[in-house]
């Protein structure tokens, strides 16, 4: 089977400038699927998971829709309205999407700001007040700014929601909700939405705040990225430690994440490991964010 090239679809030349500078050369298989649809104009409801490139393809996505719809500054009325609003459920995935999007759209010359609880509460609205083409949230502290006045969605011509199954299950439904609301109209802006699964509760939520959204699936078999190598070990409880230290010595990677199930035992394993002369930190759910971000 032949792989698709990002050269081979309508994207402008910065746009694949910064897909080169990512060392994006070939799309996924959810890319495939949607790249084609989407930079048609057309909503999206996505299945992907982490690992597959679905943020890469609604970003290029993005870039491409409001670099072929240049906004004339008469039409911005001096009012901080975002052109774009990327919302993801957790801090750290808003973060990434922050990163990757500054990476592919580095050349795009439009404003990003990444909006989210634990940081400065002043600065982030003076952020606002500022404007940018692009807001990258969480939903919890966009919408304290947006109750205040601070900007208008409606003007939005891009909206993505991603990882929409975990605003469900952490209780963001609402606030969902509520965004959806205040945007601008559904067949006004083009709308996309990932999620590990396309149950009944993401696709009412799809049909209900966008416009005909096409379904776009990974095969079960390709949910997985085929770069990943996945191993099953059975092993007993006392000796899971020393089989860690043993595969840590054997793949020598730089940067290695492991997930414990407890924070007592995330810290318990980060006291082991830094016994055993390995750089070590842990990450967890009270951890301020400032630290979060510098670990």
């Amino acid at each position: 089977m032949n792989q698709i090239t990002f050269e081979s679809l309508p994207i402008p030349k910065v746009v694949l400038e910064g897909i080169r500078d990512a060392d994006f050369k070939y799309c996924t298989s959810i890319q495939e699927k949607t790249l084609p649809i989407s930079l048609s104009g057309k909503d999206i409801a996505g299945q992907a998971q982490t690992g597959t490139g679905k943020t890469a393809a609604y970003l290029i996505t993005l870039f491409t829709r409001l670099l072929n719809n240049p906004k004339p500054e008469s039409k911005r009325n001096g009012r901080v309205a975002p052109r774009a609003l990327v919302i993801a459920p957790t801090r750290e995935l808003a973060r990434q999407i922050e990163i990757d999007a500054r990476l592919i759209g580095g050349h795009c010359k439009l404003s990003i700001i990444c909006i989210y609880g634990g940081m400065d509460y002043e600065k982030q609205r003076n952020q606002i007040k500022d404007g940018a083409d692009i807001f990258i949230v969480t939903p919890g502290r966009i919408i304290d700014y947006y109750k205040q006045k601070l900007f208008s969605l409606k003007e939005l011509e891009v909206l993505i929601v991603d990882e929409a199954d975990r605003m469900f299950d952490m209780g963001f439904i609402l606030d969902l909700r509520y965004l959806f609301r205040n945007c601008s109209p559904y067949d006004k802006r083009q709308s996309m939405l990932f999620s590990a699964t396309l149950n009944y509760k993401v696709m009412e939520l799809a049909y209900m705040h966008m416009n005909n959204p096409v379904k776009v699936m990974v095969e079960p078999g390709k949910a997985v990225v085929d770069e990943v190598k996945q191993l099953l070990y059975h092993v007993g409880l006392h000796e899971k430690f020393n089989l860690l230290l043993g595969l840590l010595k054997k793949e020598s990677g730089e940067k290695v994440l492991i997930f414990c199930n407890t924070k007592m035992w995330a810290e318990r394993l980060e006291l082991l490991l830094k016994h055993n002369e390995y750089v070590a930190a842990l990450i967890s759910g009270d951890l301020h964010q400032k630290k979060r971000i510098r670990v």
